[in-house]
């Protein structure tokens, strides 16, 4: 589990393609503090177990399912990711609980500034806006923010100085991929509510 504050941005060092999986060496150092193989780490949202641990950074396998749901299959040699570790018990929630198994990749279609925030419009495939609310929370990429707007197509969230700063999202531009994950807690809920209802808790 993690809460969507990213701890720092890595960079694409290596990318071994094989048929449809994908193994990517990263460059970091806030997460690789107390790293261990078989950790879990976010990669702009998307959850990855460290298979190896080199100077100055990790590897990780990335199966023909991550490849074709997430953005990750688009990575260059270079590309800065968003890194985030598992959070640990004792820790406090800045953001939200994000399971890092991603449900869709949206597309950034407007970006304008609004005094100190950048204000990003994003398309979203239908089936998880549903399970999006004005003023509820989501993670782009890994970064846990708050819906400003909403609509049928999309949403549009504000990016603050710090969080332009420290994560991707602030070098991302107009038709950019970005992968998405609405609230856990919605999910829940419906399956609750409709216990025969086809869902992707629990694999309907």
């Amino acid at each position: 589990m993690f809460t969507g504050i990213v701890e720092e941005m890595g960079v694409v060092k290596g990318i071994d393609r094989h048929l449809q999986s994908i193994r990517l060496t990263l460059l970091a150092k806030t997460v690789l503090e107390e790293l261990e193989i078989g950790d879990s780490v976010t990669i702009n949202g998307v959850c990855t177990t460290v298979t190896n641990l080199i100077e100055g950074g990790f590897t990780v396998d990335l199966s023909p399912e991550t490849t074709r749901v997430t953005s990750l299959g688009s990575l260059k040699v270079g590309d800065p990711v968003n890194l985030e570790r598992a959070m640990r018990i004792m820790d406090r929630i800045g953001g939200h609980l994000v399971s890092g198994h991603v449900e869709g990749v949206g597309v950034i279609r407007e970006r304008k500034q609004e005094e100190n925030a950048i204000i990003l419009t994003i398309e979203a495939p239908a089936d998880l806006l549903r399970y999006c609310i004005q003023r509820g929370s989501i993670a782009i990429d890994g970064v846990s923010l708050t819906i400003n707007n909403l609509t049928d197509r999309g949403l549009t969230v504000s990016i603050i100085p710090h969080t332009a700063k420290v994560t991707t999202l602030g070098l991302k531009e107009v038709g950019a991929p970005v992968n998405l994950e609405s609230d856990l807690i919605g999910k829940y809920v419906e399956r609750l509510l409709n216990p025969g209802l086809r869902s992707q808790i629990g694999g309907g």
